[in-house]
């Protein structure tokens, strides 16, 4: 009986040793397993609470570690380590491929668990907006969804966004745009985005527009407060129209930027453009620019305004030069 005693308790001091913890400038503490830290926000899972505890960055000022993580730092470094904080403002990675390694505890931006399951690197949001005018009967239903999935070194995501709308006596109008893209990371912040997204819009008369961009890209800024990247590549671009126009087919470059501020309390804004020059039709250029913003609300519920605008200085004929669309819409995120 006494060896029974001995060996349950060696258990949960082996348990409550193998736990993570993180202490705060405030001079809390929490105990359990760390999920993940990204975009500022660090993610722990604890034995006294049925839902995960999300703290921002900035408030941690001690972490220590009991599995090895995959670590990402500000100057696009990613290495393999577990983490013990030597002061209030420096933190250890432990056993990685140059060895013990020093770093100012906010120069890590990311970290991911070795361990985590499949679900723990998804994430997902639905959002949806409606409204009715009696007047001609004016209808407007918007939906926008994203799905993405991270791994060590990649990244991949889709998403859907469509507006119909539509109203006594005028023809409906529509508006649906959607891709897949992949982004592989490499060292030093540099990075490689795949992508293939497609366009379909009546004022533009576009049936269907279908792009598929490799390209080279890197983070100018990578921090726990903002992502700005650039990048830069080739387009084969595909058009069908509404008419009775012939399909287009086109070689382009393209060149972009994305900003992405996130640690702005419950508001977040993410804002991309890129410009393509057209390598097979003399003097054609168009541009893709979005912004969102999004206000986070409680039970991971948020609302979102979004605006996007395209612009084509060679349109076919009939065809306006610009769309745009600018959606409120009301969502969840998983």
């Amino acid at each position: 009986m006494k060896n029974i005693l001995v060996v349950l308790f060696w258990c949960v001091i082996t348990s409550a040793a193998a736990q993570d913890s993180l202490s705060f400038h405030n001079g809390n503490h929490v105990y359990g397993e760390i999920k993940i830290l990204n975009k500022g926000v660090i993610k722990i899972e604890t034995p006294y609470s049925d839902s995960d505890f999300t703290i921002e960055w900035d408030k941690v000022k001690e972490i220590h570690t009991s599995t090895p993580f995959f670590v990402t730092l500000s100057n696009g470094d990613r290495v393999r380590g577990t983490l013990r904080s030597s002061d209030s403002t420096h933190v250890t990675i432990i056993g990685t491929d140059q060895g013990d390694l020093q770093r100012p505890l906010l120069d890590i931006v990311v970290l991911r668990s070795g361990d985590d399951k499949f679900w723990d690197r998804m994430s997902a949001s639905l959002s949806l907006g409606y409204s009715i005018t009696k007047a001609q009967n004016a209808q407007q239903f918007s939906l926008r969804s994203t799905v993405g999935y991270i791994g060590k070194r990649w990244a991949a995501d889709a998403n859907y966004n469509s507006v119909i709308s539509s109203q006594d006596d005028v023809e409906t109008v529509q508006r649906k745009d959607g891709g897949v893209n992949y982004s592989y990371f490499l060292p030093k912040d540099w990075y490689i985005p795949i992508s293939v997204t497609f366009l379909s819009n009546t004022e533009q008369l576009l049936r269907l527009r279908i792009l598929a961009k490799p390209g080279i890209g890197k983070y100018l800024i990578h921090s726990n407060n903002l992502y700005w990247g650039v990048s830069l590549g080739a387009n084969y671009n595909t058009e069908t129209y509404f008419d009775d126009t012939p399909d287009r087919k086109t070689w382009e470059s393209f060149f972009g930027s994305e900003l992405n501020l996130f640690n702005i309390g419950d508001l977040s804004l993410l804002t991309r453009v890129v410009g393509y020059p057209s390598l097979t039709e003399s003097g054609r250029f168009r541009t893709d620019f979005s912004l969102d913003s999004k206000y986070d609300l409680p039970l991971d519920f948020y609302i979102q305004v979004g605006f996007t605008l395209n612009f084509d200085n060679h349109p076919v004929e009939g065809a306006g030069k610009t769309d745009y669309v600018c959606q409120t819409t009301f969502g969840w995120t998983w």
